[in-house]
């Protein structure tokens, strides 16, 4: 039996009664049986002295700057980590005793609940005060795909130079970001246990938990690994449709000519794209009609998100050299190298080459710091 962090919590049950905790979670912090980590806390006897919200905010519903309030249920205040500040500040942990994060992550870089994560475990090294990692399972597995970040493009988006698929949990990128980051944070992690890194969400018998507003099913986690890091340009990916990452499309593309070109690349293995018309109701292009593809997993096991959005990047710098804004997929891809290889048009195995060097070195790098 597979189990997450919070449902071994009772292991670390003495040591937290005595404390007076702030909790960093959203809606995804539940227990196999779907209890929220702040009732088990409460029905544990555990004192929470404040909560702490990501961006989508405790509920995981917004989609905007998230401000601080009021826990309904609880009467605890509720500190935003995503507006104007995204770090828990001093006066925020004043009456702490130690602070505990719990949130799903989906296992890209660009996704920022780790990059609150390393901010809060900032906060609390400067506190001093313990920092308690609730593992979880990573949903779409071990694998590590993509270009490392530039260490001097860092950002919300790209807390540490890690690659843009990681294949970590968010335990053991606590464990990384305090030792190559110097965070001198006093790190305690819940771990999972019966967790291969071979294995997905649905082998572990666990519910699925929409982590984002659009973030719905875990065939998207896969694929927004490959189609995600073209959402900065002037790309649709889907948001304000049924089914983003899973279609793409913008006004100036031809939805059969793209899907024609996609299906013959080798890198798209184990994934088929059929040319689709639609219309997305928010985000980039909304009340526009946009040509595109919609793109169906064949065979996970083949598949390579991350290869497989080179090869969508490819293809639209090929077919829309003009219209595509390609220059501003850097600041997703935080890789200048690559991004100069694919502005300059370059192959996608060439591309994809390039980036198995950076594969090679981090999977050594982390191997210190992987407990499954």
């Amino acid at each position: 039996m597979v189990q997450n962090g919070i449902d071994r919590l009772e292991e670390r049950l003495t040591e937290l009664k005595r404390l007076r905790v702030g909790v960093i979670t959203n809606h995804t912090g539940l227990t196999a049986e779907r209890e929220h980590l702040i009732d088990k806390l409460q029905r544990l006897g555990i004192t929470i002295g404040a909560l702490f919200s990501p961006e989508h905010g405790l509920r995981g519903q917004l989609d905007e700057t998230v401000p601080d309030s009021v826990d309904e249920r609880t009467g605890l205040p509720i500190y935003s980590l995503y507006g104007e500040r995204k770090k828990p500040t001093p006066s925020q942990l004043a009456n702490l005793d130690a602070l505990i994060f719990d949130i799903q992550d989906i296992g890209a870089r660009y996704y920022t609940y780790i990059s609150t994560m390393g901010l809060a475990m900032e906060a609390a090294a400067e506190r001093k005060i313990p920092f308690y990692v609730l593992d979880r399972v990573n949903p779409i597995g071990g694998a590590v795909e993509g270009p490392l970040a530039d260490p001097d493009r860092l950002s919300f988006t790209a807390y540490h130079t890690i690659t843009l698929r990681h294949g970590m949990t968010v335990g053991e990128l606590a464990q990384m970001f305090n030792a190559e980051r110097n965070l001198g944070a006093e790190l305690k992690i819940v771990p999972c246990a019966g967790w291969k890194r071979s294995m997905t969400l649905d082998e572990c018998g666990f519910y699925w938990t929409n982590p984002s507003p659009n973030m719905r099913r875990l065939q998207q986690a896969f694929l927004y690994i490959g189609v995600g890091v073209w959402e900065a340009t002037n790309l649709s990916v889907g948001r304000g449709t049924d089914t983003p990452f899973e279609i793409v499309g913008a006004p100036w593309i031809d939805g059969r000519k793209l899907a024609g070109m996609l299906n013959e690349l080798p890198v798209c293995a184990g994934a088929r794209f059929t040319p689709m018309v639609f219309t997305p109701t928010a985000s980039v292009y909304k009340g526009v009609e946009c040509q595109g593809v919609s793109i169906f997993i064949t065979n996970r096991e083949q598949l390579r998100p991350f290869s497989m959005g080179v090869g969508l990047g490819y293809c639209l710098r090929k077919l829309y050299p003009r219209d595509w804004e390609a220059q501003k997929a850097l600041g997703l891809l935080a890789n200048r190298e690559v991004h100069a290889m694919l502005i300059d048009g370059a192959e996608p195995e060439r591309i994809l080459q390039r980036c198995a060097r950076d594969v090679e070195q981090f999977t050594r790098r982390r191997e210190a710091f992987l407990l499954y």
